[in-house]
């Protein structure tokens, strides 16, 4: 919990002096070497401008000096120097600032501050550059076709690239900020006349209740505040880093969360199917994009069940058909089959999390020695037989055919569950585990959405979407799970 914030705004003194006191005082300037300030004489009046070295365009501040150096109005009263200096900052954003709380907030946010001798009044120039990389394709969310700009870790060019795709004027990006210290910017991007208006009030009533110092974790920061996930595994809201997913779920009704920092955007809210699409199959003719959804929806099952089904038929051969007594192990080893499974699904992740960490060249090779070298010493050692090898290989695959990772990594926790029920009860474990999963997943709701809609409650048709990739001009309506307020994206046509 942090602390409150005066109620009492500081009001901007008159003269300059004070202002570089109290700048002095509470921001450090004179001590952090990136706080500026120029002071030059604007017709023999002291102006001061504030700003954030790496976080302003320096070409600005030398285009907005020169002009205010160089003006030739000599005759103009002093009276209206305010007037003047106002009028010779052309940029595209000026606006005026009274208090010293609001001054140091701009400053710090990378923009810059103009003071007047005499006139309590600040003029704020947005001349904000933040550095940064330039938008390319998302590493997570790679297509054989379709756009190449990603998101960055700049607001800024995030809700432009968004605003891009979306040229509506209805579509709204709300900036809050976030963080007693930090004071991280952050949008509600939505379309007015589309997204719930319910929806729109409970994020917006989420991210004002929250009282922190800071949220360098960005993103995942504001998630863990709005949907209070606790210790259930599974991803309440969706993150994409494409800004075609990000228009595409905006003109459905969803409402996104662009946090500055991060280049993933938040969409809510979002439900278990959500988290198995990726554009891959939007981007090919419906019937491809039918087989590529089959195909991740079975490797998403494999990744879920494959091991716990192959450890129950190793356990109890007996409820295998003599046709597929092959299935189970064909050699014999001195280590249960529980462990050796337990110790490739570790290794495995040992392995993912080894390649995070080391240069891509190098992580290359390390995958090949691992796969190649270190399985075969295992199974020649008679540490693994062969079997394990392979399933927990497929399994593995199944994950990485996950589009979202954390989905994954939810489902890896559930199947280690589930081996564990099946090493300890053989089919009732099983039973019971997949029951127990299902009721929990049922039991989930992400910003009063249920997590398994259109499956329960059950809409055959918003089923029947998530099934087969359907050809644009057949998608009339938009989803009804979001509540929106125009349901229809396209001209209904008449019977008969």
């Amino acid at each position: 919990m942090t602390s409150e914030k005066p109620q009492n705004m500081i009001p901007i003194p008159s003269r300059v002096a004070e202002v570089d006191a109290y700048m002095e005082e509470k921001v450090g300037l004179g001590v952090s070497f990136d706080l500026g300030v120029r002071r030059i004489k604007v017709l023999r009046k002291d102006v001061h401008i504030y700003y954030i070295n790496g976080l302003t365009d320096t070409e600005y501040i030398i285009d907005i000096l020169d002009s205010l150096i160089h003006n030739k109005n000599a005759d103009i009263v002093s009276t209206k120097v305010f007037d003047v200096v106002k009028d010779l900052l052309v940029h595209q954003s000026v606006q005026e600032i009274k208090t010293m709380d609001e001054l140091v907030d701009q400053v710090l946010s990378g923009l810059i501050v103009v003071v007047v001798d005499g006139k309590p009044i600040g003029l704020v120039v947005d001349v904000r550059s933040y550095p940064g990389r330039q938008p390319v394709e998302p590493d997570t969310e790679k297509v054989v076709r379709g756009s190449r700009d990603g998101f960055v870790e700049n607001i800024i060019i995030n809700t432009a690239i968004t605003r891009r795709r979306i040229r509506d004027e209805r579509l709204r990006f709300e900036m809050l900020h976030v963080g007693e210290r930090s004071k991280s910017d952050i949008s509600i991007g939505y379309i007015k006349d589309i997204a719930d208006p319910d929806l729109i009030d409970i994020i917006r009533k989420e991210l004002n209740s929250i009282e922190v110092d800071g949220i360098t974790m960005s993103d995942k920061t504001i998630e863990e505040f709005i949907v209070r996930q606790g210790y259930n595994p599974y991803p309440l809201v969706r993150y994409t880093e494409r800004a075609d997913v990000a228009a595409t779920h905006l003109l459905e009704g969803h409402v996104l969360i662009y946090v500055d920092t991060s280049p993933s955007v938040i969409i809510t809210p979002s439900t278990l199917f959500h988290h198995m699409q990726h554009a891959e199959e939007y981007r090919q003719a419906p019937a491809v994009g039918t087989l590529v959804r089959w195909v991740r929806f079975l490797g998403i099952f494999v990744s879920l069940f494959l091991l716990p089904i192959w450890l129950l038929f190793c356990l109890d051969p007996s409820l295998l058909p003599e046709k597929f007594e092959y299935i189970g192990p064909n050699e014999k080893t001195h280590i249960p089959i529980v462990f050796q499974i337990f110790i490739s699904d570790i290794g495995i992740e040992f392995l993912r999390m080894a390649a995070v960490h080391t240069p891509t060249p190098l992580s290359t090779a390390m995958g090949l020695v691992a796969a190649v070298l270190i399985g075969q010493i295992a199974i020649d050692v008679g540490l693994f037989v062969p079997e394990v090898v392979l399933y927990a290989s497929v399994a593995t695959i199944g994950t990485f055919v996950t589009p979202s990772l954390e989905l994954g990594v939810a489902n890896k926790i559930s199947r280690l569950v589930l081996i564990v029920l099946v090493a300890l009860f053989k089919v009732p474990g099983l039973v019971i585990g997949i029951t127990l999963y299902l009721i929990m997943l049922a039991s989930i709701k992400t910003l009063n959405t249920p997590y398994l809609w259109p499956l329960l409650p059950f809409q055959p048709k918003a089923l029947s979407h998530i099934i087969f990739r359907r050809p644009y001009p057949g998608s009339i309506e938009r989803p009804s799970i979001v509540h929106p307020q125009d349901l229809y994206r396209q001209p209904r046509k008449s019977k008969g």
